[in-house]
This record gives C-alpha cells, sequence and structure tokens, in this order.
C-alpha cells in the first residue's frame, strides 16, 4: 500500500506540471508566439521529475552528503540559456522577454509540483496567467505605442508644413522620438523620416489620406528597420 501511495503521488505532481506547462503554453499559442504546448510541458514536466529525483537519491541507502537544492540550481542555469533562445532582435525591437520569462516560470512550476508544492504552485499559475492575459489589455490601454518603426514620407516638392505633418502623426498614435528631413534640389523631392513609437493596430492607410493634404506624396512606408 505504501509503495502504490508514493507512486500515486509521484503521478499527481506529474499530472500537476503538465498542467501548468499545458495552460501556459496554450496561453503563448493563442498568441500565435513560437514557444507552445509541447515545449513549455516539456520543461514542466522535466524540471519536475529532476526535483523528484534529487529528493530519492538522496534518501537512497548509503548516500550521504545530498543536496536536493543542486538539481534546482542546475535546472534553473540550464533553463536560463533556453530562454535567452526565445529572445530575438528585429530591428529597434526585441521579441521573445515574455516568451524567456514564461519558459522560466514553467521550469519553476515544474520544480514546484515535483517536490509536492501544489498551492504554491497553483497560486504562481494563477497569478502568472492573470498577468499574461488582464494585464496585456491594461498595458495596451495605458501604453499603446510600444512598437519602434520609421515612418518615411517622400513629398514631390519642398513646400511642405512640418507642423502640420508632425500634428497628423501624432493624431494617428504615434509617438514622435525623432525627425530627419532632407531635400533633393535636382529631384525637387523632401524626404522625412521619423523615428516613432507606434500602437500595435495602427493602420497606415488612414495616415496616408489625412498626408495627402499636406503635399504631394511620392512614397510613404513604415518599418522596423
Amino acid at each position: 500500500m505504501i509503495f502504490s501511495n508514493i507512486y500515486i503521488e509521484y503521478s499527481a505532481r506529474i499530472a500537476a506540471s503538465f498542467f501548468c506547462g499545458l495552460l501556459l503554453g496554450f496561453e503563448r499559442k493563442t498568441r500565435q508566439h513560437s514557444v507552445g504546448m509541447r515545449t513549455l510541458i516539456l520543461i514542466s514536466v522535466s524540471s519536475s521529475l529532476l526535483a523528484m529525483l534529487s529528493s530519492i537519491i538522496t534518501l537512497e541507502p548509503g548516500v550521504t552528503g545530498g543536496d536536493p537544492t543542486r538539481v534546482a540550481a542546475g535546472v534553473v542555469t540550464g533553463i536560463g540559456f533556453l530562454g535567452a533562445g526565445a529572445i530575438l532582435r528585429q530591428g529597434m525591437n526585441i521579441k521573445g522577454l515574455t516568451s524567456a520569462a514564461i519558459i522560466w516560470t514553467a521550469a519553476a512550476l515544474g520544480i514546484a509540483c515535483g517536490v509536492g508544492q501544489y498551492f504554491l504552485a497553483g497560486i504562481t499559475l494563477a497569478v502568472s496567467l492573470a498577468s499574461l492575459i488582464i494585464l496585456e489589455k491594461v498595458e495596451f490601454h495605458l501604453f499603446p505605442a510600444e512598437k519602434s518603426k520609421n515612418l518615411t514620407i517622400v513629398y514631390e516638392n519642398h513646400d511642405i508644413d512640418i507642423q502640420k505633418v508632425q500634428q497628423e502623426v501624432a493624431e494617428a498614435g504615434l509617438i514622435q522620438r525623432d525627425l530627419n528631413m532632407s531635400e533633393s534640389i535636382e529631384k525637387e523631392r523632401t524626404v522625412l523620416r521619423f523615428s516613432v513609437k507606434a500602437p500595435g493596430e495602427f493602420k497606415l492607410d488612414e495616415l496616408t489620406k489625412k498626408l495627402m493634404k499636406t503635399g504631394k506624396i511620392i512614397k510613404i512606408s513604415i518599418s522596423d528597420d
């Protein structure tokens, strides 16, 4: 009976870590991120297994001086390298920081489940999911412009009302950080390059319609580079 109860407990810990990884992975996939359910499930379950093994080994007959915390420390170090691989730089923006943090969280939840701390794991999972789902909406409301981009506008002439252009750019929801202007005398063109922060739902076509009133535009583009 004791043998059976021990393995039922171990199974429950693995199941709990599986559930934690599943929920975190589901949240990532609903947002079309590369780090998904399988990855986070494997991280959480394997961390749980290592945590259990660290405790089991120290209880083995003839084993002395064992330290179960060393395995947990090794997991944390290994997950640090894995999380770093999820961080990418795209132009002026850095992506993957949240996914890297979730990888770290999945490992921590796995360790908590592995040592039987279901309450701590449950609270941490609930807080993590609330932060990812609810606080994302709060951040978008308070800080809608978060992505750094380059806005380039090419006019056919030099008679440009810069203040009017800046006003239209600001009303479109773009936060201006820098402005560079260059003129080509031979081609009679004026090029305005804005460094801006743009909201996720920014629509270039609507801004283009408004800027058409400020002069004859040859080209307008927005990019991450």
